[in-house]
C-alpha cells in the first residue's frame, strides 16, 4: 500500500493511503436526490451511495439499461424502496425531461440533482475530428446544460429551494495533452455553473460543481494507460488517486444544508500539485 510523508517539521508520521470509508451523518435526510451516469463503479454510484448512506431516496440514471439494472438491485439489496432507476441519455432532451418528471412523480419531488455524466477521450486536436469534438462536448457540456435547466424549472415550480451539483475537472483549469475537447467543456461546465447559480439565486437554489484531479475506478483503468496513470499519481501529493467516495463526500457536502451560503463555486477535490 502506497502513503505519503508529512513534511520535516512533522512528526514524520505516515499518512494513510487510503483513510477509513465514513459512516453517514443524516447530512441528506429526507431529501429526494437524482444522479445521472451513476451506473457502475465510478463517482456517481459513489454519489448514489453516499447519498443513501446520508438519508435520501435517490433516483439514479445511465443510458446503459442493464448496467443501471444492475446497480439498482445491488443500492436496493441495502436500502430498498429508497432507490429507483430511469434510463436517460443526456443528449435527448425528451429523455432528461422525463428522467425529472419521472423523478418527481415518484418520489414527490425532486431537492437535488447531481451531473455526472461526461464523456472522455485522448487524441490530439491535430487530428480529432468534428464528431469527436461535438461529442464530447454534446454529453459532458450539453448534457449538463440540458439536466440543469429541467432541475432549475422543478425546483421553481416546487416553491424554490433545491442544489445542482455538477461533475467538472480539473483539467478545466490546467492543461493537459490530448484533451482539448474534454478541457473545453469541463471549463464549459465550470462557467455554467457560475452563470446559472446567479440566475436562479433568487429562488433559493445553489449551483455548485467539484473539480476532481484524478479518482481510481476500474472503468478509468480500462480506458487509459498504465503510464499515465502512474504520472499523474505521482503529481498528487497524497502519492496516490483519490477514491470516487471521497468526491462523492464533497458533493454530498455541496448537496447538503451544510453548505447552505455556497454557491456559484467551483471546489476543487484534488491533492495535485500546480
Amino acid at each position: 500500500m502506497r502513503t505519503a510523508r508529512r513534511s520535516e517539521s512533522s512528526d514524520m508520521t505516515a499518512i494513510p493511503a487510503i483513510p477509513p470509508y465514513p459512516k453517514g451523518k443524516d447530512l441528506l435526510a429526507d431529501k429526494v436526490v437524482v444522479v445521472t451516469a451513476a451506473a457502475g463503479t465510478g463517482i456517481g454510484s459513489a454519489v448514489a451511495q453516499r447519498g443513501l448512506e446520508e438519508g435520501a431516496r435517490v433516483v439514479i440514471s445511465d443510458w446503459h439499461e442493464r448496467r443501471l439494472a444492475e446497480k439498482a438491485d445491488e443500492l436496493a439489496a441495502d436500502h430498498g424502496d429508497r432507490v429507483h432507476a430511469i434510463a436517460c441519455d443526456v443528449t435527448n432532451e425528451d429523455q432528461v425531461q422525463a428522467l425529472m418528471d419521472g423523478a418527481a412523480d415518484h418520489f414527490g419531488r425532486i431537492d437535488v440533482l447531481v451531473n455526472n455524466a461526461g464523456l472522455g477521450g485522448t487524441k490530439s486536436i491535430v487530428d480529432m475530428t468534428d464528431d469527436e469534438w461535438s461529442r464530447v462536448l454534446d454529453v459532458t457540456l450539453n448534457g449538463t446544460f440540458r439536466a440543469t435547466r429541467a432541475a432549475l424549472r422543478r425546483f421553481i415550480d416546487q416553491g424554490g429551494g433545491g442544489a445542482v451539483v455538477n461533475n467538472a475537472s480539473v483539467i478545466g483549469w490546467r492543461a493537459q495533452a490530448e484533451q482539448s475537447h474534454y478541457a473545453a467543456a469541463k471549463a464549459g461546465v465550470m462557467a455554467l455553473t457560475r452563470c446559472a447559480a446567479v440566475d436562479v439565486a433568487e429562488h433559493g437554489i445553489r449551483v455548485n460543481a467539484v473539480a476532481p484531479s484524478l479518482a481510481m475506478h476500474p472503468f478509468l483503468a480500462k480506458v487509459t494507460t498504465d503510464e499515465l496513470l502512474a504520472e499523474l499519481e505521482q503529481r498528487e501529493v497524497f502519492g496516490r488517486a483519490a477514491q470516487p467516495w471521497e468526491v462523492a463526500n464533497v458533493m454530498v457536502f455541496l448537496a447538503s444544508e451544510y453548505a447552505s451560503y455556497l454557491t456559484g463555486e467551483v471546489v476543487s477535490v484534488s491533492s495535485q500539485h500546480p
